[in-house]
């Protein structure tokens, strides 16, 4: 490795550890005041809330890595024109397109680095703390699962205790469902099975139910039971998807479509994971751009928000076409990859003669 090429390395990995922590520290302690106003009425200690607030920022951290890109480029470019470094490499041969060339490469070493191990790490770990919180939560009473036997719930309504498990969802019904209920002591009271339940709302309706109860087995057109579930609420358990790793992620696709169950959040996850190396990238070559066409400007301030104001754009172009995608108003490809290729596009024009920067 030349020593310009290990010179441009350090700076900038120097620069992203920098902003790394900076950013990192902030997530720390507004998860830390979020856990201390959640357990303000429960009795817990000091330490378990650090803990929870510790293990929650790495999925945080992994959403917000394009403006840790942005931010990080810049810093490395303030740093070279401090000390007239780019006027420096331009004297000794050493074209802006080749320091250009060293940042993409190290950004897209990052860029795979984040995906292969940070964000499977961060999934893990969201997971673990998930787990942790539903201890403290209502929810902890209540259970839903998603594999490929079907949709599974564990459901509590006063001294009832219900294992509902359905074949598939189609909008707003359970299909071929089959209910066991127990007492408190968990002995089976009657079980319940059905070809069709109404969970639009928070009381189901299971309609031409086959009843087995004391070895007898009764049918009726329509009974009605409590739930702590409706099909939103249902719907809701499923969104947490950072806690859920790549492979974890291909797996529940393939179990929503065996349950005829939207998979359009789950689409929208696996693109953005996969498209993640591109996009940030391009945010590294965008902000050294908007530093290289700025450099006129005295002010590192002005520099500085000139690319975090586009940023903030960039952010919410990218928020529009998401919620798009949920909504089912673009295809869900689309809503990620729009926003990229243009910034491919508006990089590339941004380029345009980058030796004469």
């Amino acid at each position: 490795m030349k020593t310009y090429t290990k010179f441009l390395v350090g700076i900038f990995l120097k620069s992203f550890l920098f902003v790394l922590m900076i950013i990192l520290s902030l997530v720390f302690i507004i998860n830390l005041l979020g856990e201390l106003d959640f357990f303000k009425n429960i009795e817990t200690t000091t330490f378990f809330t650090i803990y929870l607030a510790l293990i929650n920022s790495p999925s945080i951290i992994f959403e917000i890595f394009p403006f840790i890109f942005l931010i990080s480029t810049q810093l490395f470019f303030i740093k070279l024109f401090e000390k007239n470094q780019i006027q420096i490499f331009k004297y000794t041969g050493l074209k802006n397109s080749k320091i250009f060339i060293i940042l993409s490469i190290v950004s897209i070493v990052l860029s795979f680095f984040i995906i292969a191990i940070f964000y499977n790490a961060s999934s893990n770990l969201k997971s673990f703390y998930l787990e942790l919180k539903s201890k403290y939560t209502t929810d902890g009473k209540y259970l839903a699962v998603i594999n490929k036997n079907g949709l599974w719930i564990r459901d509590k309504i006063e001294d009832k205790i219900l294992i509902i498990n359905s074949s598939k969802i189609d909008e707003n019904f359970l299909i071929d469902s089959f209910i066991t209920e127990f007492d408190q002591n968990y002995n089976v009271v009657r079980n319940i099975k059905s070809k069709k339940i109404n969970i639009k709302d928070y009381e189901w309706e299971i309609m031409d139910p086959e009843i087995f109860e004391k070895n007898i087995s009764s049918r009726k057109d329509i009974i009605k039971i409590k739930s702590n579930f409706d099909y939103k609420r249902i719907q809701s358990l499923f969104s947490n998807l950072n806690s859920l790793s790549i492979l974890e992620l291909i797996e529940l696709k393939k179990n929503y479509d065996l349950l005829n169950y939207s998979t359009t959040e789950v689409n929208i996850q696996i693109q953005k994971i996969f498209s993640y190396p591109f996009y940030l990238l391009l945010m590294s070559l965008f902000s050294g751009l908007i530093m290289l066409n700025t450099k006129k400007f005295k002010s590192n301030t002005v520099k500085i928000s000139i690319g975090l104001f586009l940023c903030v754009v960039i952010y919410y172009f990218n928020n529009l076409l998401y919620v798009m995608g949920l909504t089912e108003k673009i295809d869900t490809k689309l809503s990620i990859w729009i926003p990229i290729i243009l910034l491919m596009i508006i990089t590339l024009m941004m380029s345009n003669k980058l030796n004469e920067k």
